[in-house]
């Protein structure tokens, strides 16, 4: 599972001011012991036959059930059933089917059998039933924004442009919402699904397409059969009228099952998909385990992503066009990410939820692995440092165990601690063991546990058996405990001894261990020196120098998970960033100065050494830090920015030049500016845009239309929302919701651009367009999660919410033909208010 994250910057200060007012003393602690799911039954084999009522929005189902006792006799098995009709419960005996009897409430499914079976004894009941998915009740999470399993997906054709889907997603416990079974995570079985559907839609399940049959009325039946075992959570169904792109991978099939519209950039989305296989097969020394792989995208998607096994589900938002693909596949990460859940996670599951980060930390780390492989280690580290940043600046997080068996909803594991924090420990894990032992350990674990489930304290023995080292010290600290090191640092020069010595304070309430990299600069020249911290408040060491240090560079390699709060000069922050190579110690040199520019010479020296560096994020961090309105700065910089602007290799580095350029408000510039209105990259095309509003405003009106905004950066949207709103550009309404639905929060740090929020939220609301309307709810209801529990963000967004319910009152009443539409979206207003209270 991928989470679909808020990513405005400007909201961060806001959120963290409200999660830290949220925090009382009991917060993160555990409450109940959350016990793995006692196994009374195996489930041996799942078969289901399925149709679908679009005007219902129902499902009709009949299921044959193989099971057996896990290990004690037993005359009874109780099943998941969430918001079902249940119509008929037999056991099937070579087709023969004997009434049983049952009680079914409260989502649950209790059949007597016909007798009492022993271990291995198998039996198969038969459950006919109808799945109704819009009566289960169970709530969604800041991951999983819902939770009803099973979703119908403009299933009237009414929604005019969106597409008629079906799709489920089980994770973590919905599965249940459309057929009976034991919805844990520790129960797999094989399986084998019949889907009636129209002739004109294509089917996705799980596993391998084993026949396809015409039927009567313009109908179809395919039959999908799954013969490994896998979790319940895993089963998947997806429908619609899709383009199958195909690939292959050795003699597999990798398919890709894409809306039509977007079907010429398939290749460009998922293209990588074949050689991340090769490459993952090969890290751990374990093939690829399942008959095929395909990927699937679904409208309105509950979360980011879904490792249903074989069959992948992904948001929306991976379908992008060749202007956001020339920037950035922003969706990578994420493919690579689900892929990597077919090891960890399908292949090896997790016994519980507590233990969860054996499937979310692996999938989390394998974007480092991907990154690193395909595009550098430069690029692997930027992302898990900003991954790891999420998590050391959400302080709610800091009390949380990695595992954690106390929660107080299973939803609540699915955090920055299990995934991005996770995704640290393994990279401390792996740079302490070494890779040949680290990968050696990843497939031992995948061997010992294959088609089973697991837990952290396997991965331990895993580790131990392949490099006869003892890790609990590791594991009880990071999987068993929680927080990370604060650490902050002093240091002496004893000139007789020609001696520096560094004393590393931690101050965090229990000390951590952990080995350390620290380059002491002496003469300008970086030495490193690797030193082991015992689990003390302070610790000293004693290192020969020439003279006084110049420069003292904790964590120098950036392994290290913690807080670090240090002191440094303009000009050791220019050390620093010359005499790196690890790109988080030149990135945090180059966030150091921040409040430098303009004010000190060596400041300026960083920008301009940042603008060569071989890192494309380095550069644009120095373009975004520069202000070339500053006669000296553009005296200094103003040269390179205008080369990088046209002709860096990556167009999101000429895109942040040109916005550079665009502060100068400089005719002399027009040219690029021109040249970029016609480029393909959409970081190019918005900032070329912003950049002739800047020196021409009369153009306005002509180029408001010129850039597609759908799947555009934050930054591009805050150069061109308030052109949009105030030149009411329509076919770009639903693409500024992501600012609008979060005005009120944005007013206060940057009133310009919320008050154009605002007024883009007023427009919304005043206008009769669903996909509109619908962006805000949704991304409202997709970071509720992220926003705490508090009371006064919570009344901001209801309040917001009950205005624009008044304005689509009164645009029903000035417009009754259209109630249809109008009515859609005040019930998604309404809706999200109620989640909000």
């Amino acid at each position: 599972m991928k989470k679909a994250i808020l990513s405005i910057a400007l909201l961060s200060g806001f959120f963290f001011a409200a999660s830290l007012s949220a925090q009382t003393e009991t917060s993160g602690r555990e409450k109940v012991y959350r016990a793995t799911h006692t196994k009374v039954t195996e489930l041996k084999h799942t078969k289901l036959k399925v149709n679908f009522d679009y005007q219902k929005e129902q499902m009709n189902g009949e299921e044959w059930l193989t099971a057996s006792p896990y290990f004690y006799p037993t005359n009874e098995l109780t099943l998941d059933a969430k918001g079902m009709l249940i119509h008929e419960v037999a056991l099937d005996s070579n087709g023969k089917r004997s009434p049983l009897k049952y009680d079914y409430k409260d989502d649950v499914l209790k059949i007597t059998l016909d007798k009492t079976y022993q271990k291995n004894q198998d039996y198969t009941v038969y459950i006919k039933y109808t799945s109704r998915p819009n009566e289960v009740k169970q709530q969604g999470s800041m991951a999983i924004n819902d939770a009803k399993g099973l979703y119908f997906i403009n299933a009237q054709g009414k929604e005019t442009g969106k597409p008629t889907q079906i799709w489920t997603q089980g994770e973590t416990e919905s599965s249940s919402a459309w057929f009976p079974t034991i919805d844990k995570p520790n129960q797999k079985s094989t399986q084998e699904i019949y889907m009636t559907v129209p002739d004109k839609y294509v089917t996705l399940s799980n596993g391998i397409m084993k026949d396809s049959q015409k039927e009567a009325n313009g109908l179809r039946t395919d039959h999908w059969v799954m013969d490994k075992r896998h979790s319940t959570y895993l089963f998947f169904m997806g429908v619609g009228e899709y383009a199958i792109v195909k690939d292959k991978w050795k003699n597999i099939p990798v398919d890709y099952y894409i809306e039509k519209e977007y079907e010429p950039y398939a290749k460009q989305i998922y293209g990588n998909t074949p050689e991340m296989i090769e490459f993952f097969s090969k890290k751990m020394g374990y093939d690829y385990p399942w008959a095929k792989y395909a990927q699937i995208s679904g409208r309105d998607y509950v979360s980011g992503a879904m490792e249903n096994t074989t069959a992948t589900l992904h948001g929306s938002d991976i379908l992008q066009k060749p202007g956001q693909l020339i920037d950035e596949n922003k969706w990578e990460d994420t493919i690579a990410h689900e892929l990597f859940h077919h090891w960890f996670g399908d292949l090896v599951t997790a016994e519980s939820w507590s233990n969860l980060t054996v499937n979310e930390s692996f999938a989390n780390y394998s974007e480092y692995l991907w990154n690193e492989y395909k595009y550098g280690k430069d690029q692997a580290d930027y992302h898990q440092m900003e991954d790891v940043n999420r998590y050391l600046h959400n302080p709610s997080d800091f009390r949380k165990n990695l595992v954690r068996f106390g929660y107080d909803s299973r939803e609540d594991v699915f955090d920055l601690v299990t995934y991005q924090k996770g995704g640290g420990i393994l990279h401390m894990l792996r740079n302490y063991l070494g890779d040949d032992a680290f990968f050696a350990g990843m497939n031992d674990y995948l061997k010992t546990n294959e088609y089973q489930n697991a837990e952290a304290h396997q991965l331990r023995l895993s580790f131990e058996k392949v490099s006869g080292k003892d890790l609990n010290w590791f594991f009880n600290q990071w999987y068993f405990g929680s927080g990370n090191p604060k650490i902050t640092y002093s240091s002496t020069f004893e000139p007789v001894k020609k001696q520096i010595s560094i004393t590393i304070s931690q101050n965090q309430d229990q000390p951590f261990e952990f080995p350390l990299a620290i380059d002491v600069y002496d003469n300008g020249k970086p030495k490193r020196y690797n030193v082991w911290i015992n689990a003390e408040a302070k610790n000293t060491f004693n290192f020969e120098v020439s003279k006084n240090a110049d420069l003292i560079n904790i964590n120098a390699d950036g392994v290290l998970l913690a807080d670090i709060t240090e002191t440094k000069t303009p000009e050791q922050y220019l050390m620093q960033f010359t005499g790196s190579k690890e790109l988080k110690s030149r990135y945090n040199a180059l966030n150091g100065i921040k409040d430098q520019i303009g004010k000190s010479p060596a400041a300026i020296k960083l920008l301009s050494a940042a603008l060569k560096d071989p890192y494309f994020r380095v550069r644009i961090k120095a373009l975004e830090l520069m202000d070339l309105s500053a006669s000296d700065q553009f005296k200094a910089l103003g040269s390179d920015v205008e080369k990088l602007a046209s002709n860096d290799p990556k167009t999101l580095v000429q895109g942040a030049a040109i916005k550079a350029l665009t502060k100068t408000k400089d005719k002399k510039y027009a040219p690029i500016f021109e040249k970029g209105m016609s480029a393909v990259s959409n970081a190019v095309k918005a900032n070329s845009v912003a950049g002739i509003i800047a020196i021409d405003p009369s153009r306005i009106n002509a180029l408001a239309d010129k850039i597609d905004l759908e799947g555009a950066s934050d930054d591009l949207l805050e150069i061109l929302l308030p052109v949009v709103v105030k030149n009411k550009v329509t076919s770009q309404m639903a693409n500024i919701a992501q600012i609008a639905a979060f005005y009120p929060f944005i007013i206060p740090q940057n009133p310009e651009l919320g008050k154009a929020g605002e007024a883009g939220f007023n427009w919304i609301m005043s206008s009769d367009n669903l996909e509109a309307t619908e962006s805000i709810t949704k991304m409202l209801s997709r970071t509720k999660g992220q926003m705490g529990d508090n009371p006064q963000v919570k009344m901001m967004i209801v309040q917001m919410l009950k205005g624009g319910l008044g304005k689509k009152m009164d645009l029903l009443k000035q417009n009754p033909q259209n109630a249809g539409s109008i009515n859609k979206q005040i019930d998604a207003i309404n809706k999200t208010i109620e989640d909000f209270k």
